[in-house]
């Protein structure tokens, strides 16, 4: 199948290739959820599995993540309602107090790559800064990054306000000091260790 072209070049890290792979689809009337699903998500399914199993590295991730967005920007202008029926709405941001957004960053484009809105509100993100997009936007899962001990306290702000007010969203923690424990103690909904994690889980709670 002529879509394996789009799929391998997301894993060579190819942007041009990728553009070049998805704009001959398209000329060729391929259906665009095919190559949205069958080309670049399940290409980044892949680099998360690979990264798993320790094959890929954050550079790799973060070089393929690349690509995939190159041809998904010459895909969006294609898509119907119904490609663009997203898996689902995560609002994510690295909580108060912290400006550190590689992780994040990782995180949100594995996201976008697996078919997710992604709705990123940047650094330094407040609690009213992180509800204020989920309501905006509809969020399903609220993922909320820290890479300091000393912001991680910001993570159960944001989700004792989400219980209080009842608003229902999931949440999703993660960062280098983050761990399965501090996520049970204040309450989220789940935690991931890495990026392709992150995405399995979103998976799994927006079901």
């Amino acid at each position: 199948m002529s879509i394996s072209k789009v799929y391998d070049a997301v894993l060579e890290f190819d942007d041009e290739l990728v553009v070049e792979s998805v704009e001959e689809e398209i000329s060729k009337g391929t259906n665009i959820s095919s190559i949205l699903n069958d080309g670049l998500i399940s290409a980044m399914d892949e680099v998360g599995r690979l990264f798993s199993e320790g094959e890929f590295f954050v550079p790799e991730m973060l070089m393929a993540a690349h690509s995939m967005k190159a041809g998904l920007d010459v895909l969006k202008p294609h898509m119907s309602a119904d490609d663009n029926a997203s898996k689902g709405t995560v609002v994510i941001g690295s909580v108060k107090g912290d400006m550190h957004d590689i992780g994040k960053n990782l995180v949100a484009m594995m996201m976008e790559g697996a078919g997710f809105k992604v709705i990123d509100i940047g650094i330094d993100a407040d609690t009213d800064t992180f509800l204020n997009a989920a309501k905006e936007h509809g969020a399903d899962v609220v993922c909320m990054s820290a890479l300091l001990t000393t912001t991680m306290p910001a993570m159960s702000e944001v989700i004792n306000k989400i219980k209080e007010d009842n608003l229902g969203y999931k949440t999703m923690v993660g960062g280098a000091p983050v761990t399965q424990k501090f996520a049970d103690q204040i309450g989220a909904s789940g935690y991931s260790e890495d990026a392709a994690e992150a995405v399995e889980l979103a998976r799994k709670l927006v079901k």
